[in-house]
């Protein structure tokens, strides 16, 4: 399923915005492309609040305002705050050398905290290690378990002089929190930030949180599939993504910078400079409809989030979905089209469209993407399925003679035919992952 049918908020006479973002969410909703919460405010004041979608699947609770959600890496906004709170304590300094926490540390003399902040450091990435990722995320680690993943890795580059995200260097940043401080890391931002804010359904180790707010993370959830996720421990997430929230806490979060109540205004702007790649202090800097935007996403098992603000009109927006897909950043851009009054889209879904059997016979076949990965495409009443190494078969749905796309999630698949007229190919392109090319091997 894929966005079209673009609507512009001046066509939808007689809506109020709460009754267009209600529209949009829903749609969202009724494609399987959004499950949770959304909050949108203006001046501290919440002008659209709504839960859509099982909180649990199981028992058929549904999500609502009061809904508590895995952060992933919108954890980093919280962990860069406490930096540069310590910052203005004279605990530390963003310019501080890696080796003065860590002596030995390969290239320590060179990377800086503000490296670790602005992903610049150039080191290693440890949730590229899919091994690991697949088989022990969930269970508790130790500092030096995860500090060993990453720190023999050569650097990407010369710390400073590029971009690469790395949730190692947040891990890091933790770890340095609380050398700085001398306190657990979870304890100095509940200190810090979430004692004085009145965060009181934020915090950590999802794992053993026990509340009827909380939430179960899907990594597929729609009318076929319901499918539970692991949950990565928070010793494992830690500074890069391990906290909890729900969209209030949330928006107390945002007011917060708003009036400076954490930080001074000087940290703030600092935090909200773009350096590589337009990322700052844990918040991407942008600009949508000739507004400075910040803002960050989150995705970690089972949930995907998003946050984005606009300071200068004192606007956020918050999106917390206990299922892992992609696309909340166009969700979240829209919410403020909608505020804004530009033109934006709501997701239809596609219709499918007859093919001769004869033709679909053709694709049926095994397509390698990669080693000890296959696709198999087989044709069953007229109808083509999709079997990935190890999982079930789904349906595909054509949308032409040569390209299908599926209803449980967001994903395209085109059949390419070589020279000699005989499919050689398939691509595939599900949402927020690059296009895949797999080769037919039978």
């Amino acid at each position: 399923m894929i966005l079209s049918a673009t609507l512009s908020s001046s066509l939808t006479y007689g809506q109020t915005p709460a009754d267009k973002m209600d529209e949009l969410i829903t749609a969202y909703t009724r494609s399987y492309k959004f499950n949770g919460t959304v909050l949108v405010a203006h001046d501290g004041k919440i002008i659209f609040e709504k839960g859509y979608g099982f909180k649990n699947a199981k028992d058929s609770t549904k999500n609502d305002v009061n809904t508590i959600y895995q952060l992933g890496s919108i954890t980093k906004q919280f962990t860069a705050t406490a930096i540069l709170k310590l910052a203005e304590q004279k605990k530390l300094s963003t310019d501080d050398r890696l080796s003065k926490y860590f002596p030995g540390y390969p290239s320590g003399d060179s990377i800086t905290i503000k490296n670790l902040l602005t992903h610049s450091s150039g080191i290693y990435n440890y949730t590229e290690d899919q091994p690991f990722m697949k088989s022990e995320a969930v269970k508790p680690s130790t500092k030096e378990k995860m500090i060993a993943m990453f720190r023999d890795h050569p650097l990407n580059f010369s710390p400073g002089s590029n971009y690469s995200y790395s949730n190692s260097g947040y891990l890091l940043l933790g770890y340095i929190i609380e050398q700085a401080t001398d306190k657990p890391y979870e304890k100095v931002i509940h200190e810090l930030i979430i004692t004085p804010l009145k965060m009181n359904h934020t915090g950590f180790d999802f794992t053993n949180l026990k509340s009827p707010d909380k939430a179960i993370g899907y990594t597929m959830l729609n009318q076929v599939a319901k499918i539970p996720a692991g949950i990565v421990d928070s010793s494992v997430s830690f500074a890069a993504g391990a906290m909890y929230s729900t969209v209030e806490d949330l928006l107390k979060w945002h007011m917060a910078f708003q009036q400076n109540q954490i930080i001074s205004k000087v940290s703030t702007e600092a935090a909200f400079t773009p350096y590589k790649s337009k990322y700052g202090y844990g918040w991407t800097i942008d600009t949508l409809f000739g507004k400075r935007t910040v803002e960050h996403g989150g995705g970690i098992f089972g949930f995907n989030t998003y946050i984005s603000r606009v300071p200068s009109d004192n606007v956020v927006v918050i999106i917390l979905n206990n299922m892992n897909v992609g696309g909340l950043e166009n969700i979240a851009h829209s919410l403020l089209a909608i505020i804004f009054g530009r033109p934006y889209e709501i997701p239809k879904e596609k219709s499918e469209v007859p093919v001769d059997s004869g033709i679909l016979a053709q694709y049926v076949g095994e397509y390698e993407f990669g080693p000890g990965f296959t696709v198999k495409i087989s044709l069953v009443n007229n109808k083509l399925k999709v079997q990935p190494t190890g999982q079930s078969a789904y349906d595909l749905f054509a949308e032409s003679d040569h390209e299908f796309f599926m209803k449980i999630i967001e994903a395209k698949a085109t059949f390419v035919k070589g020279p000699d007229g005989k499919v050689e190919k398939l691509l595939w392109k599900q949402s927020g992952t690059p296009e895949q090319t797999g080769k037919k091997i039978k």
